[in-house]
Parts: C-alpha cells; sequence; structure tokens
C-alpha cells in the first residue's frame, strides 16, 4: 500500500515539473534560397508577319537567354502565335477572324512567321445561328500548288426570299446535299489553283465565301457564307527561300551594322579632313 501511495503521489508531480518551461524552435539549417525575377533571364524577340497584311508588327515573345548549349532559336522555331485579323489589318470590323502564325525563321531580334490556321471566334459562330433557318456546314480536303495539304471548312444560312410571306426559310435536305456540293466545288477549285500565299488573300476579304453565296443561290437563297476555319494538315519541307519571298527587303535586323548611305559618308569624311 505504501509503495501504490508513493507513485500515485509522484504521478502528481510530474506535470508541476513540467510546467513552465520553455520550448526549443528547431530552425533549419543552411541560407534561405534567393529569389529571382524569372523575366531577368529571358530576352525579347520582335514578331513579324507577312506583308500580305497591312500591320506587319504583331508583338513580342520572350525566351530564355542563351546557356550553354541551350540555343533560344530553339526554343522559338514552331511557336504558334494567334492574332486577330483587325490588328494585322488594323480594321476593327475584321475582330471575329483569327489567324495563326508560326515561327519559321529567326533573323537577328526578328521572328519571321508564315500562315498557320484560321478560325473565328465562338461569339461570332454564336450570332451567326438563328431560329427559322437552315445551317450548312461543308469542308474540303485540298492541296495547293506549293504541296500544302489544307481543311478548309465553310459555313452558310439560308435565307427567304425577297417577296416571300412565310416566316420560315428552312431548305430541303436534297437542296443542302447540293449545296454542300457546290461548295466543295468551289473551295477545291479556288485553293488548288493557287499557293497558300493565294490562298491568305483571298481569306482576308472573304472571297470564298462571296463566290459560294454567289453561285449556290439558285439551290436555295443563301446569306453569311464565310470560310470559317483552315487547317493545314500537313506541309511541305521548309523553303527559306520561299518564307523570305513573303516578306522582300523591308526586314530589318536588329543585330546586324546598318550601312550608312555614300551621300551621306561623303559630307563626314570632309569634315574629318
Amino acid at each position: 500500500f505504501f509503495f501504490f501511495f508513493l507513485f500515485f503521489c509522484i504521478l502528481l508531480l510530474v506535470p508541476d515539473m513540467t510546467l513552465g518551461k520553455n520550448k526549443k524552435i528547431v530552425k533549419k539549417k543552411g541560407k534561405s534560397k534567393k529569389i529571382v525575377d524569372p523575366f531577368s533571364r529571358k530576352e525579347w524577340y520582335d514578331i513579324k508577319a507577312p506583308r500580305i497584311f497591312s500591320n506587319p508588327h504583331v508583338g513580342k515573345t520572350p525566351v530564355n537567354k542563351l546557356q550553354g548549349t541551350k540555343n533560344p532559336i530553339d526554343f522559338l522555331k514552331g511557336r504558334v502565335f494567334e492574332v486577330s485579323l483587325a490588328d494585322l489589318n488594323k480594321n476593327e470590323a475584321d475582330g471575329h477572324v483569327k489567324f495563326r502564325l508560326r515561327a519559321d525563321e529567326i533573323q537577328g531580334k526578328n521572328v519571321l512567321t508564315n500562315f498557320h490556321g484560321l478560325s473565328f471566334t465562338s461569339d461570332k459562330m454564336k450570332s451567326l445561328v438563328r431560329k427559322w433557318q437552315s445551317t450548312i456546314t461543308a469542308d474540303a480536303l485540298v492541296k495547293t500548288t506549293d504541296d500544302y495539304l489544307l481543311r478548309v471548312f465553310v459555313i452558310a444560312f439560308t435565307k427567304r426570299n425577297q417577296n416571300q410571306k412565310k416566316k420560315t426559310s428552312y431548305a430541303q435536305s436534297a437542296q443542302i446535299h447540293d449545296i454542300r456540293k457546290k461548295i466543295t466545288q468551289i473551295v477545291t477549285k479556288e485553293v488548288s489553283v493557287g499557293s497558300l500565299k493565294e490562298l491568305v488573300t483571298k481569306l482576308i476579304p472573304n472571297t470564298i465565301g462571296q463566290r459560294v453565296e454567289k453561285q449556290a443561290s439558285w439551290i436555295y437563297p443563301l446569306k453569311d457564307v464565310f470560310v470559317y476555319k483552315v487547317k493545314i494538315v500537313n506541309a511541305p519541307r521548309y523553303d527559306s527561300a520561299a518564307l523570305l519571298d513573303l516578306y522582300g527587303d523591308n526586314i530589318l535586323d536588329a543585330g546586324a551594322a546598318v550601312a550608312r548611305p555614300a551621300a551621306a559618308a561623303a559630307p563626314a569624311a570632309e569634315a574629318s579632313a
């Protein structure tokens, strides 16, 4: 009984003995890692669009600086930039058209791009779809003269005749079939006779859509006919001469020295003499 009483008293005193003692805070060994701004290790390149567009200055893109065997040019080539046609042609009415430009060549601080696709914004596509009309879509797989294999998507909508009193303008299935066939024929003819550059010149003013609307109207009246998407299925081997032909002699190499004209060099030589 005595030993049991003694053990019970020790248990009561143990919490009081440890009460009030400071607990040491364990600190991690080593210095804290210095925070470095990731953009301090990057350099900026100018994105250039082909001279087909009125505004060749698309914007800028960052890339990591040269480190060891890692060349920044290897990271830039193949990048795809999505740019609005409103910015490329300085026309806000074309804000719903998005061009995709692919970086194919680097010259100094300039990134030379080429056409890589086209699409419409989702809000534009939703605004075209309405009640009491038929929506007709068609696509064609066509190859250009410079061996670009493209899939071109076209959308069209039916409309009422000029003196029609009926509220709806639904086309019959046979008429829709004939319109799709006509769209495929026109797209194949327009794309296959020219190069990729000539196709882009037709896509900007919607020449193909206007031609479809005019030639297929005898089947059923159409409106809002657009090429709303273009995909590059297969591209030929890269040709630097063909790409530079899209830009001409207007490319300024930011990294190269600019030669002084002879007319300006002569007075400077006389002044030094």
